[in-house]
């Protein structure tokens, strides 16, 4: 009787450690929420790769700046990992601040403003508002939700500039930058680096002496505030995630050429750098 009951206690705790084994692999999820900019892509992928090899599910959710963030501070996802500030996005995070937690500084080099092709004569934004023929009297922008967006607007009013800000998404802006560089056109953009746009065309900053669009910004990783003590092992790892200004270019070129491959752009990538990655787990 005594071996029985042994054998039943066994069994029961086993099957316990086994439902508790895969309670825990089944709470080995998250969802990272990216918007299409080329620095969010490109870190995202990354993140995803190494978290998959982990044990973790790792879901992406793709949306406008606005809506990113209203999910993770409603918890429909937990991470966002291209919150510019102190500028870009200091209205969505003094609107969803309090639900959300800064988990750290993944880059901290990053810069908005409006860019030109290298040929073009205008050095500062100023300089648009004799040059407005030239330039079809039009900035070329991303999606209207856009930080940079918002900044974009303030400056054309500062400065008196008579152009329309014209939204599109980030691939069409590029595409227009290129084919206006193709033919050696004058055009002007919202640009941000890091960006892989500057490793392909010759581009610069228009000089902003009114510092509409603020001084150096920082690229932070911003997490649901729930999620932050629900999962510290990912919490951990995202406080960790950091990279230079070589190695976001090399993660940025690798991801952009991957044409639809990225999961083996950024385990090429990773190989690569094992050193940083083994620092980050």
């Amino acid at each position: 009787m005594k071996k029985i009951l042994l054998l039943a206690l066994t069994a029961v705790t086993l099957t316990f450690a086994a439902c508790q084994q895969g309670d825990k692999k089944s709470s080995k999820k998250i969802t990272i929420g990216y918007v299409n900019w080329a620095e969010g892509v490109a870190m995202t992928n990354l993140a995803k790769v190494l978290l998959e090899q982990q044990g973790y599910t790792v879901t992406l959710k793709n949306a406008d700046v606005a809506p990113i963030f209203a999910a993770v501070a409603g918890g429909d996802a937990d991470v966002f990992m291209d919150t510019w500030m102190p500028v870009t996005h200091k209205t969505y995070m003094e609107t969803f601040g309090d639900k959300v937690t800064v988990l750290n500084t993944n880059f901290d080099s990053a810069r908005i403003g409006l860019v030109v092709p290298d040929y073009v004569s205008a050095r500062t934004i100023e300089d648009l508002a004799k040059q407005k023929a030239a330039f079809g009297g039009k900035v070329v922008g991303i999606d209207a939700g856009a930080g940079i967006m918002t900044k974009a607007e303030d400056a054309i009013r500062a400065y008196d500039l008579d152009y329309e800000l014209q939204s599109s998404s980030e691939a069409a802006m590029i595409a227009t930058l290129k084919k206006s560089i193709d033919e050696k056109m004058p055009v002007v953009v919202t640009g941000w680096a890091p960006h892989h746009m500057f490793a392909r065309f010759k581009l610069r900053f228009l000089e902003d002496p009114k510092k509409e669009f603020g001084e150096m910004e920082k690229i932070m990783t911003i997490a649901n505030s729930e999620f932050t003590v629900k999962d510290t092992v990912a919490v951990n790892f995202f406080r960790k995630f950091k990279l230079n200004t070589e190695e976001l270019s090399s993660l940025m070129n690798v991801v952009a050429d991957a044409d639809g491959r990225e999961d083996a752009a950024v385990k090429q990538w990773i190989s690569q750098h094992e050193a940083l990655v083994k620092e980050w787990m």
